[in-house]
């Protein structure tokens, strides 16, 4: 089994604390027809594993231009998603989608947190 990084922070909790999270991944050239196809196929286990940790409302959106993911989640308070890249069932998720995006060699997503700029109840 590959080694797992202990901690890999992969949403950025923005100063609002009801803010939600977003970051950008990337899609590998050559592997764009697969993504949709793969994120239709969500395992109910990782749907329960995200819930379990506290995230809702999580929306993933292609920009067909550059191939770039961006995901959007609310955190509610007491949320453990910092402890999710530990989880068997999320490296499971990662694994299945390493062929299709950019990743580190743990098989992670190379993710960029975004700064909210704007936002609006």
């Amino acid at each position: 089994m590959r080694q797992r990084r202990p901690q890999i922070r992969l949403f950025k909790r923005c100063r609002n604390k009801n803010a939600a999270p977003c970051l950008q991944e990337a899609v590998e050239a050559g592997r764009r027809d697969g993504i949709q196809k793969k994120h239709d196929e969500i395992r109910p286990e990782l749907k329960a594993e995200l819930k379990a940790a506290s995230i809702s409302d999580y929306s993933i959106f292609l920009d067909q231009e550059t191939f770039t993911l961006f995901a959007v989640q609310k955190l509610s308070d007491g949320n453990t998603a910092s402890a999710l890249p530990r989880s068997p069932i999320v490296c499971k998720w990662w694994d299945a989608m390493a062929p299709l995006m950019q990743v580190h060699p743990d098989n992670s997503p190379v993710a960029t947190p975004l700064r909210e700029v704007v936002h609006l109840d």
